[in-house]
C-alpha cells in the first residue's frame, strides 16, 4: 500500500475517494499495527513527502497513542506497550529525527507525539535517555533555530504530559538550564525564545526544589522578569503566564520579588497590549485567590495571622486599587452583547472583586471616591465604570460598612435603570442583583429593602424587564435574588404577594422574548419564576400559583407541536421542555407541601401525561428535569401514584440503565426513593425489575462512581417500603454492601476527592443497612443475624477513621440503634463484644443537636437490648 497516496486521498474533496481511503487506513491499522505505526512515523519524518500527508500521518500516530475516553486510552496504551521493542525504538528514533525537519508542521506534530510516547513510557521507567537526547539538540554545535524551537516544544509537552515524580532532579535541573538559556536575549530567534518560555511554563511544577533554593529561584525569577519586557508581545504574554503560574504554585517564595513584579504589572496594565495586560491583572487575581484560601484555611485558628500569608494584597492596596480602577474605563463598545467578551475592564473588575474578598472593609474608602467622582459624568464610560466598581466590591466588606452606602445609593441605582446607555443599564441591573444577593436580609435590624422602598424597586424591575434582552436578563437575575432573600423569612415573604401576578406576567413575557434568540434571557426568566414560586406564601397565593401551573402546562403542551427539521430545532425543543419541567417541579413541590394539595390531585393525570410525552422525545437533559418533576409528583400524590407505574416503569428502567449520561441514572435512582416513600408496599410488583437493574449498575465498571452511593441508599428505601418482602433480595444486596464496605475501611487521606467520595459511599451503605434493618424488623428479624458482625466491624473501622464527616457519623450512629432495635436481645452479645459504641456515642454529645438526638436514641436502644 502506498501510504502517501492513501493519506492524501483521505483529505480529498471527493467523498467517495475519502471514504475508501479511510477504510484502507482502518484495515491497515487493524491487520498489522506495527507496520502501520512504522509507516506513519516514516511518512512524518521524510522531508520528501508532501506536507499534507505528513501532517495527517502525525495526527493519526498521535491518536493511536491517546484518547479522551479513559477506557479507549487504556486500550491504546496496552497496544503500544505490547509492541516489539525494536519497532518502538525505530518509531522513537524517527520522531527525534523529525524535530530537525525543514517543515514546521512536521516538527510540531513530532514534538507532540514524542510527549505522548513519553507519557506512556517514562512512568514505566522506559525511554530514560529521552531528556538527554532532547537536551543534546540544544547544546550541539550549530543547532539550527527550528531544531531548538521544536526541541523546546517537545520538552514543554513532555513536562505537560508526565507527573513531576517521574523525572529525577538532575533531569529537572538540565531541563530548566536548557529552557532558561533558550529564553536568554542572546538567543537571536524569537521563535526559540517563545518556545523556551512556554516550556518553562510547563516545567514549573517540576521545579519545587529549585524554587526552594534562593539562588536558583532568584535566577529563574530574574530571567522571567527580564523576558516580561521583551520586544515581542507574544513572549511578554508568555512570561506573564509564567508569573501567574508561580503566584499559584510558589506563593510562599514570592516576597523578595513583589516590588519588581508590581512595577512590571503596573506598566503592563497601563500601556501594554491587551493580551499582556490581561495576564498582568491575572497575576494579582491569583495572589488574591491564594490569600483568600489561606484566610479560609486558618480562619478561627490561632494561626489566623499565619506567617504563610504574606498579605501582599493588603500591602499593595494603595497602589493596586487605583491601577485597577483605571482599567474599568477601558470598556469595549457593546461588550455587554457578547456573552464571551473578556477584556481589560472586565478583568480589572473581577480582580477588584477578589481584592474586596481578600481585604474586606479596607477596599471601600479606596473605591468610593472613584464611584462618586464618575457616577454622574456625561461620558457613559465613567458612569458604567463607577457602577461596575461599586458592584464589584459588595462581597467581602462587612454589612455595617456597606449598608449605609447601599441605602444611600439604592435610589440612584434605580434611577440609572433609565440611563440612555444600554451598557450602563446592563451593569446597573447586575449591581442591583449583587445588592439583593449579598446584602438583602429581611430579618436584619436595618434591612436594605423595606415596605417603604419595595414598591419603587418592583416598579423599576418590572419596567426594566422589558428592556433590551441583555439588560432584561440581568433584571431577571435581580428579581431572582430579591425573591431568594425572603426564602428563610416566610412571614415577611407575604410582602411580595401584592406584586406576584405582575411579576409572573413580566417573567413569562421575558421568557417568550428570549424563546428563539436570547436563550440566556429565557433561562434567567424561568429561574426567577421558580424562585418567586418557592418563596410565595401559601395559602394566600395558592390560586395565583394554580393559574401559573395551568399556563406552564399549556406551554409544555405547545412544545410537542414545534416543527423539528434539524438537530438544532430538536435541541431548542429539549431545552425549553427542560425549563418548563423544572418550573412544574417547583410548583408541584410548593403546592404539595401545603393545604393546596388538592390542586395537584386535580391535575396529576394531565401532568403525568405531559411528562410521559416529554420522555417520548428522548433527550438526556429533558429526561433529567422530567424525572425530577415526576419524583415531586409521586411525593404529592402518594399511594395514588401507583396507577401511573405500568406506563412510567419503562422510562424509569431506561433512566436507571443510562450509564453514559450518568446524571440521568443518578436522578432516576433518587426518583425510585421518592416512589418508594409514596407507594410503600404498592411498589412490590415493580421491585424485581428495579433491583435487577440496580444490582447491574453496581457491577458496571463503566458507570460513574458518583451514582453508587445513592444506589445503596435506594436499597434502604426499597426495604422500608416493602418490609419483610425484601428477604428475597438479601442474598444479592448484602454481598454488594459488604464488598463496598471492605474497600472503604481505609481511605487515602491525601486524595481529597477520594475522602469525599468515600464518605458519600459510607453514608449510602449505612442508610442501606438502616432501611433494611427497619424493613425486616419483626417476625423475620433473625435474617439479619449473619450480617450483624460485619456491620459492627465496618462501623468500628469508620468510627476510628478521622476523615469521616458529620453526616457519616449520624448515619453510623443511627444504624447502631436500628441494629439494636431490630435484633433486640439477640444483639446483646454482639454489642458486648464490640464496645467501641460506648466511646463513639460519648463523642457524639459534643456534636450538633441532630447527631446528639440520634445518639441518645441509639443509646436507649442498645441499653434496652443489653438489659433485656
Amino acid at each position: 500500500m502506498d501510504i502517501t497516496q492513501v493519506l492524501l486521498a483521505a483529505q480529498s474533496a471527493d467523498a467517495n475517494l475519502r471514504a475508501a481511503a479511510e477504510a484502507n487506513i482502518k484495515q491497515f491499522q487493524e491487520q498489522n499495527l506495527p507496520s502501520f505505526l512504522l509507516s506513519l512515523s516514516a511518512e512524518l519524518s521524510s522531508d520528501e513527502r508532501p506536507p499534507e500527508s505528513r501532517r495527517l500521518a502525525g495526527i493519526i500516530l498521535k491518536n493511536s497513542l491517546d484518547a479522551k475516553d479513559s477506557a479507549q486510552k487504556e486500550l491504546l496504551i496496552q497496544q503500544w506497550v505490547s509492541l516489539d521493542p525494536s519497532v518502538k525504538l525505530k518509531i522513537k528514533d524517527s520522531l527525534l529525527v523529525t524535530l530537525g525537519s525543514s517543515v514546521a508542521d512536521a516538527r510540531q506534530t513530532s514534538s507532540q507525539v514524542i510527549a505522548k510516547v513519553a507519557s506512556i513510557e517514562i512512568p514505566r521507567r522506559e525511554w530514560q535517555d529521552l531528556i538527554a537526547k532532547l537536551l543534546g539538540n540544544m547544546t550541539q554545535q550549530g543547532a539550527s533555530a527550528p531544531l531548538k524551537q521544536a526541541t523546546l516544544e517537545a520538552l514543554g509537552y513532555v513536562c505537560e504530559e508526565i507527573p513531576p515524580e517521574h523525572l529525577v532532579q538532575d533531569q529537572v535541573n538540565a531541563v530548566l538550564t536548557a529552557v532558561v538559556q533558550g529564553m536568554n536575549q542572546t538567543e537571536l530567534s524569537s521563535e526559540v525564545r517563545l518556545a523556551a518560555v512556554k516550556a518553562l511554563y510547563n516545567a514549573l511544577d517540576f521545579a519545587e526544589s529549585n524554587f526552594a533554593n534562593e539562588m536558583e529561584r532568584t535566577f529563574i525569577m530574574k530571567v522571567i522578569c527580564d523576558t516580561a519586557v521583551s520586544k515581542e508581545e507574544e513572549i511578554r504574554q508568555a512570561a506573564y503566564e509564567c508569573l501567574v503560574a508561580i503566584a499559584s504554585t510558589y506563593y510562599v517564595h514570592l516576597s523578595p520579588y513583589m516590588q519588581t513584579i508590581f512595577n512590571l504589572t503596573a506598566n503592563a496594565v497601563k500601556g501594554d497590549e491587551e493580551p499582556v495586560a490581561l495576564q498582568a491583572v491575572e497575576f494579582w487575581s491569583t495572589i488574591c485567590e491564594e490569600e483568600i484560601e489561606l484566610q479560609e484555611e486558618y480562619e478561627g485558628s490561632d494561626d489566623a495571622n499565619s506567617t504563610v500569608n504574606y498579605r501582599f494584597i493588603e500591602k499593595a492596596l494603595p497602589s493596586l486599587v487605583p491601577m485597577l480602577l483605571e482599567t474599568l474605563l477601558k470598556q469595549e463598545e457593546d461588550q455587554e452583547q457578547d456573552d464571551n467578551a473578556w477584556n481589560i475592564s472586565m478583568s480589572g473588575g473581577t480582580c477588584l472583586g477578589l481584592i474586596a474578598r481578600t481585604v474586606g472593609d479596607a477596599i471601600v474608602p479606596l473605591v468610593m471616591p472613584f464611584v462618586e467622582a464618575n457616577i454622574t459624568k456625561p461620558d457613559w464610560r465613567c458612569r458604567e465604570a463607577a457602577t461596575f466598581a461599586f458592584g464589584s466590591i459588595l462581597d467581602g466588606p462587612s454589612l455595617e460598612k456597606l449598608a449605609p452606602l447601599v441605602q444611600a445609593g439604592l435610589d440612584f441605582l434605580l434611577n440609572t435603570m433609565n440611563d440612555p446607555n444600554s451598557q450602563v443599564k446592563d451593569t446597573t441591573a447586575w449591581t442591583l442583583g449583587r445588592v439583593f444577593e449579598l446584602l438583602h436580609s429581611p430579618c436584619s435590624s436595618n434591612p436594605i429593602i423595606s415596605n417603604a422602598n419595595l414598591p419603587r424597586i418592583m416598579t423599576v424591575l418590572l419596567e426594566s424587564s422589558k428592556d433590551v434582552p441583555n439588560v432584561a436578563e440581568k433584571v431577571c437575575g435581580a428579581i431572582y435574588f430579591l425573591a431568594q432573600g425572603y426564602e428563610d423569612a416566610e412571614a415577611v415573604s407575604s410582602l411580595l404577594t401584592p406584586y406576584l401576578p405582575n411579576v409572573i406576567a413580566a417573567l413569562l413575557t421575558a421568557a417568550d422574548r428570549g424563546d428563539m434568540t436570547h436563550i440566556r434571557l429565557r433561562s434567567s426568566a424561568y429561574e426567577a419564576l421558580n424562585e418567586i414560586v418557592r418563596v410565595s406564601n401559601i395559602p394566600e397565593t395558592a390560586s395565583i400559583i394554580g393559574q401559573l401551573l395551568q399556563e406552564i402546562m399549556r406551554r409544555l403542551n405547545l412544545t410537542f407541536d414545534r416543527q423539528i427539521y434539524t438537530s438544532g430545532d430538536k435541541e431548542k425543543q429539549s431545552d425549553l421542555q427542560a425549563l418548563l419541567c423544572g418550573v412544574l417541579q417547583v410548583i408541584i413541590q410548593k403546592l404539595s407541601s401545603s393545604d393546596a394539595k388538592s390542586i395537584i390531585a386535580q391535575t396529576a393525570d394531565q401532568l403525568m401525561l405531559l411528562f410521559l410525552r416529554v420522555f417520548a422525545c428522548h433527550s438526556a437533559t429533558v429526561h433529567e428535569e422530567a424525572m425530577l418533576a415526576i419524583g415531586a409528583l409521586a411525593y404529592a400524590t402518594g399511594p395514588d401514584f401507583v396507577k401511573y407505574m405500568p406506563e412510567f416503569f419503562k422510562y424509569l428502567e431506561a433512566g436507571l440503565q443510562n450509564y453514559e449520561e450518568y446524571q440521568v441514572c443518578s436522578i432516576s435512582v433518587g426518583v425510585v426513593g421518592d416512589i418508594c416513600r409514596a407507594l410503600e408496599d404498592k411498589i412490590l410488583p415493580f421491585c424485581d425489575g428495579i433491583m435487577t437493574v440496580l444490582l447491574k449498575d453496581l457491577s458496571n465498571s463503566q458507570l460513574n462512581r458518583s451514582v453508587k452511593p445513592p444506589i445503596f441508599s435506594c436499597f434502604g428505601d426499597i426495604a422500608l417500603a416493602i418490609g419483610e418482602n425484601f428477604e428475597k433480595y438479601l442474598p444479592y444486596a448484602m454481598p454488594m454492601l459488604q464488598g463496598a464496605a471492605e474497600l472503604l475501611v481505609v481511605l487515602d487521606q491525601s486524595d481529597e476527592d477520594m475522602v469525599d467520595y468515600g464518605n458519600q459511599l459510607r453514608r449510602g451503605i449505612f442508610e442501606a443497612y438502616s432501611g433494611i434493618l427497619q424493613g425486616i424488623k419483626g417476625a423475620k428479624a433473625q435474617l439479619m443475624i449473619p450480617y450483624a458482625g460485619h456491620l459492627l466491624q465496618f462501623t468500628e473501622a469508620v468510627y476510628k477513621d478521622s476523615s469521616r464527616d458529620e453526616s457519616v457519623t449520624k448515619a453510623a450512629v443511627a444504624v447502631l440503634g436500628d441494629l439494636a432495635d431490630t435484633l433486640g436481645p439477640i444483639s446483646k452479645d454482639l454489642f458486648k463484644s464490640h464496645l467501641f459504641h460506648v466511646e463513639f456515642l460519648r463523642e457524639c454529645q459534643d456534636m450538633d443537636d441532630e447527631v446528639r438526638d440520634t445518639a441518645s436514641w441509639t443509646q436507649g436502644m442498645i441499653n434496652q437490648a443489653i438489659v433485656s
